[in-house]
Formats: C-alpha cells, structure tokens, sequence
C-alpha cells in the first residue's frame, strides 16, 4: 500500500481549473527524462448525508444540535478490485434494557437505531469514520439500496468524478492529476485534484508486497527494504509515514501552487498496514504458514472474505484522503 497525500485546488463554477497550471509546473520543474506520462485514470466519488431526524427533537435546553453523518462512495481507477465506503460512526449508541418499557411518548428503540439523524452533538471534523472496501458488484448495489430503499434517512447530495485524469512517473515519485466535475445534482467544474503517491523504498509497501506474494505462493518479496517485519513495531510504521509526507509535502512545495486542501496524515490512515503487521509478527510467533485474508465490514455486520481479491485494505489510505477533500460542505 502505497503512502501517498492528495491535494485538491477549489474554482468557482465559472472559472477555469487550475490544471493547466498545474501540467505547466511540473513540466517546468522537472526534466523530460524524469516525466513519463503512463497512461490516464479516473474517480467517480458520491457523497450521501443523513436526513433530519423522524421523531420529534429534544426539548431539553442544554442539548446541542445534532450534527450531519455522511456516507461515501468512491471508486478509483488504480484499484479496480474493490469500492471504497467511508461512512461516519456513532459516536454514542442508545442502550436500552432488556424488558426495560419506554416512556410515553420515547422513541422505540428500534426507531432510533433506524435513525442516523439523531446523533451525539459531536462535531463533524471530530466524528468518527469507518472505512470499508467491497467488490465492485456489490457497490453499486449498495448504492442504489442506499439511493432507493433507505432514502427516508439517506439523501444523495453530491456526485464528483475525475473522468480523464493524467498520470505521471516522476523520479520516485507517481502523480496522477485532473479535473473534478460535479455531475449531480447539477453539472459544474468543482477544481483540480492531485496524487502525489510515493513509489521509493517502503518499509510500509513492503507489508503489502508480501501478503501478495504469500498470495501468489511466493517467498518474500525484494520492496527494496532489507528489515525483518518481525522487527518491526508500530511506531516504525508511523515514523515511515511522516518522513514519507515530508517528502510528498517537499514535492508538492516544489510546484509553487496555494490555494490547496491537503489531505496526508489523516485520523486513520496506516490502519490497516499496522493490522498486517499485527498478522505478520502473530503468523510468525505462532508458526503459521498462511492466514486467511478476510477485511472487516461495517461494524456490527461481521467480516466477509474477498475471494479474487488478494489484498481487500489496498488503497484505503489514498480513499481516505480522497473522501476528505470531497467532503464538500453541504
């Protein structure tokens, strides 16, 4: 799994993106001999947010406000095995006991279960998120679930895609920019967005080199790292991560453009990798030769395994940036 950070620059709907600008820069800050266009990508990214609640709202004085839940849909081109969903968690769940009879005129308890609305208060930049990745066929069925069957709680807000993006090998570094255009509820050029991916040495994409080797039959794989993952702990990982957005955050500085929301070292991300790890150290202190890769569903759902999927969690860091900056407020 590649450490990459995402950079998205906003327009107003009836100026031009800055990708111009943005293919002139990096044409002027590197050689012919290090930019290599590979080829093109796109994204297709659906925002969903909670609708008021059903039941009447709190009287109480000292309650605040309930605050906004999302669900996202995004699906990229560079990891075509699997969708991603991010939705927001509770960050408080109604507990109710057994035989335990409601007030008049309370809510069921069911009633809340079934109402994202009613949140805790907490803030939106604060709120919990939790990432889930699932074939393609069952993404977009799940998006027209949640479209048709569940649109008393969950309206469809937004629809952005990067429909041809560009891709750039650049030294050690992979880039992949283009233009975000909002499709629904109406069409509209939102910005520019860029993925700066880094492709050097990686004590982090070694992780995921080897599950996919293990996955192929294989040894070890050579990811140009020459460390035990035995040795390894989670503070390496997450030493790896800042050195690496160092750099990504050197090269972005490199192309002299303001205006940008980053998104690199977001609540979340490395997760997985620090799972794998986790695997790897208890594959090797119990003496198993191979594990089942299996990923975690949304919680309280359980875990299902991905049968042409080797490795379900890759790409969950870049999602997580991606839905961040496309989180528009709405």
């Amino acid at each position: 799994m590649p450490i990459t950070g995402v950079y998205f620059i906003p327009t107003t709907p009836n100026a031009t993106t800055t990708l111009t600008t943005l293919t002139e820069r990096v044409r002027a800050s590197f050689t012919d001999e290090d930019l290599i266009p590979i080829g093109r990508w796109f994204l297709d990214h659906k925002l969903m947010r909670d609708t008021p609640g059903l039941l009447p709202q709190s009287t109480n004085q000292g309650q605040p406000p309930s605050k906004p839940r999302y669900m996202q849909l995004l699906s990229l081109s560079h990891y075509p095995t699997h969708g991603f969903i991010y939705t927001s968690e509770p960050t408080e769940k109604p507990f109710h006991p057994p035989n335990a009879a409601s007030p008049a005129g309370s809510p069921t308890p069911v009633a809340i279960a079934a109402s994202p609305g009613q949140g805790s208060g907490a803030s939106t930049a604060d709120m919990p998120m939790v990432m889930t990745t699932v074939p393609p066929p069952a993404y977009k069925t799940l998006f027209q679930h949640f479209t048709y069957a569940c649109q008393p709680f969950w309206c469809h807000r937004l629809t952005v895609t990067v429909p041809n993006g560009v891709v750039y090998d650049v030294g050690d570094f992979r880039v992949r920019m283009g233009d975000v255009r909002q499709t629904f509820p109406a069409a509209r050029a939102r910005g520019s967005i860029v993925e700066i991916e880094w492709r050097g040495p990686s004590v982090v994409d070694s992780l995921s080199g080897m599950q996919q080797a293990r996955s192929d039959g294989g040894e070890d794989v050579d990811s140009g790292v020459d460390m035990s993952i035995c040795a390894l702990e989670e503070a390496d990982v997450d030493a790896e991560y800042v050195a690496t957005a160092s750099l990504i955050r050197e090269f972005w500085g490199r192309l002299g453009v303001s205006g940008a929301k980053e998104a690199i070292l977001l609540p979340g991300v490395g997760k997985e990798v620090k799972e794998k790890l986790g695997k790897a150290r208890k594959r090797n202190r119990d003496g198993e030769s191979k594990v089942r890769d299996e990923i975690g569903m949304l919680v309280g759902v359980g875990s299902v395994p991905f049968e042409d999927d080797v490795d379900p969690t890759a790409g969950t860091d870049a999602a997580r940036q991606y839905m961040e900056v496309l989180r528009f407020n709405r």
